[in-house]
């Protein structure tokens, strides 16, 4: 029951919102009977996609909530030409809730479960450190409101990781009779079953899962491609502006050169030169030989994360630059060569290409990129590992939205100096 009421009060605070909205953009119309059309068809294309059901994260839900709107937008324009004069002064409308529907979504949300007794009760059951995760995901993502108990649960999470499909199940039909939602995290980590298409042999009564590697799709290719040029020419002239500035920056800070030049891996094992800004004082090895003798530990953890936790060549600039990724900028100029995208699997280092054994195969198949999954999920605690797992995760996984994801963690890490999730 409780459930119930949180979603029809999620509800209610929508439409009043959707409601409102149109108010303040139309108050002569308000009362008009093209108004029902309008804030109706929004709302029930919002219930059709299960948004009030389902407990979906932050982006997952603002992508569900984008579709919808341009969907609703699309009906009502089609509509009012087949049966009135064109509306045109929709569009502002419909603009304004796409951008600030899912900013008003995260308010809400944010206020309910700030209170415990309207969280959903959830059990995990199945693999442990599948559950460990899952459970600490639940606790670290307040919008999904979610709370993980032991008893009385209203929704069964199974970890199916490594569990014996008869074990799997007995799961299933142990909480089935009196659990409505049952969810089954797949024993395949890496497939975003959410991107798959799954097709019915109703014959033999099973299903078949398509999984396939989206960037390598040529159509996929030729999106992602339009997408980011496009991207480019509007964000161009800013960005050569801003590269003065931090140019003269670094020359004041210290002696040497504006930029640093790196051989690294790129689409098909080919090498080129990347760029990035200089943020080490040049010629001064000697400072490393000393801070390596002084901290011998470091040499260990450069191995498995690829970095010193305080490099001593790196300038007092440097390490803004570092902290806000802007030292990647210069990058920019390897897009207009063809060497990098905008976003996808950061440039490998040519020494590191044994280390990535058979992930080369996927994830040298696609132009790196300024940007990256690994990048915005808190880069500098992850493993050799685990960022191979993100890059070829997303080269399986990609969609434009991902990308568009990426982007806007991306610049929540320039601007804020603090890993993104």
């Amino acid at each position: 029951m409780l459930r119930q009421f949180v979603n029809i009060a999620f509800f209610v605070l929508d439409f009043l919102f959707v409601y409102l909205v149109f108010y303040m953009f139309y108050s002569d119309l308000v009362f008009n009977s093209n108004t029902l059309l309008v804030i109706s068809t929004i709302m029930v294309v919002l219930v059709y996609e299960k948004i009030y059901a389902i407990r979906y994260d932050f982006w997952e839900e603002t992508r569900i909530i984008i579709k919808s709107i341009v969907f609703s937008f699309i009906f009502i324009f089609i509509i009012y030409n087949i049966l009135f004069s064109i509306q045109d002064f929709y569009l502002p409308y419909f603009g304004f809730i796409i951008v600030f529907l899912p900013v008003f979504k995260r308010i809400t949300k944010d206020t309910i479960f700030k209170m415990p007794r309207l969280k959903e009760r959830v059990k995990i059951v199945g693999n442990k450190k599948q559950s460990k995760l899952l459970e600490n995901e639940f606790k670290q993502n307040w919008y999904l409101g979610l709370k993980v108990v032991k008893k009385r649960p209203r929704s069964i999470y199974i970890a199916s990781y490594g569990i014996d499909k008869h074990v799997l199940n007995r799961y299933i039909r142990t909480y089935s009779p009196y659990i409505r939602n049952i969810y089954v995290i797949p024993y395949l980590q890496n497939i975003n079953f959410a991107q798959s298409q799954i097709v019915e042999l109703f014959n033999i009564k099973t299903s078949l899962i398509k999984i396939e590697n989206n960037l390598l799709k040529p159509s996929n290719i030729v999106l992602k491609s339009i997408f980011e040029k496009s991207l480019m020419l509007i964000v161009l002239p800013f960005l050569l502006v801003f590269h003065l500035i931090v140019s003269v920056l670094i020359k004041k800070d210290s002696k040497g050169s504006i930029f640093f030049k790196q051989e690294r891996l790129g689409k098909d094992n080919k090498v080129f030169i990347c760029y990035k800004y200089r943020t080490m004082y040049e010629n001064e090895n000697n400072l490393l030989e000393k801070y390596l003798k002084e901290n011998p530990e470091e040499i260990e953890l450069y191995n498995i994360y690829h970095k010193y936790t305080d490099d001593p060549r790196v300038t007092k600039l440097g390490k803004i630059l570092r902290a806000t990724s802007i030292d990647e900028l210069p990058q920019i100029f390897n897009i207009l060569k063809g060497d990098m995208s905008l976003i996808g699997p950061r440039p490998y280092m040519l020494e590191e290409y044994h280390k990535l054994k058979d992930s080369a195969k996927i994830i040298l198949r696609v132009k790196p990129g300024i940007s990256g999954l690994w990048q915005v999920s808190g880069r500098n605690e992850l493993t050799f590992e685990e960022r191979k797992t993100m890059d070829i995760w997303y080269i399986q996984n990609w969609s434009l939205w991902v990308d568009i994801v990426i982007l806007i963690k991306t610049l929540k890490v320039v601007f804020l100096k603090v890993g993104a999730r």
